[in-house]
């Protein structure tokens, strides 16, 4: 049995959500979403709750059910309050610049790199730090993930893009002989 599929999913009031047949559309004041379930699982909504329950007994089905109750609770907490990233910037002469829609970036490269903001997504530069913010879990994570591609920190000396709780293992550099 699945131990996330399981609980229930409590609505808030600010947010509407429907069944329209395997597909369940979440209206919140920002935006509209959608999950479809293609018929992997059973839902049900019953006093301000949704509730996820398996079709059968089989593994695969099993899966589905803690899947898809976990990414409807995504949907939900983003709609209401959003999720957020904050990477920072090691390194000496590296920094970052929001204009308008462009993330421009200097990570000692001979060019600067210009990363496009999408839409739904809010981005700012605090000193060292980019902070990610908008309402979808998976596409945060997505973005933070090729800011850190750029210039992922080295061992060394841990210059680079990190995310803001990570950890560098550093590693020890050339030892004089004697």
């Amino acid at each position: 049995m699945s131990r996330i599929g399981k609980k229930p999913i409590s609505i808030p009031d600010s947010i509407q959500v429907n069944l329209e047949g395997s597909k369940i559309v979440f209206k919140g004041s920002k935006a509209t979403k959608e999950l479809e379930t293609y018929n992997r699982v059973k839902i049900e909504i019953k006093d301000k709750e949704l509730i996820f329950t398996s079709i059968d007994s089989e593994p695969q089905s099993r899966a589905f059910w803690g899947t898809y109750r976990a990414l409807a609770y995504n949907i939900v907490v983003g709609l209401t309050s959003g999720f957020s990233k904050t990477l920072e910037i090691n390194g000496v002469g590296y920094k970052a610049n929001v204009a308008g829609n462009v993330l421009e970036l200097a990570l000692g490269f001979s060019h600067p790199i210009k990363y496009t903001i999408p839409k739904d997504v809010e981005m700012s530069v605090d000193k060292n730090q980019i902070i990610i913010k908008g309402n979808d879990k998976q596409q945060i994570g997505q973005i933070a993930a090729e800011i850190r591609e750029f210039r992922p920190p080295e061992p060394y000396k841990g210059k680079g893009i990190k995310y803001l709780d990570e950890i560098i293992i550093r590693k020890a550099g050339k030892t004089a002989k004697k």
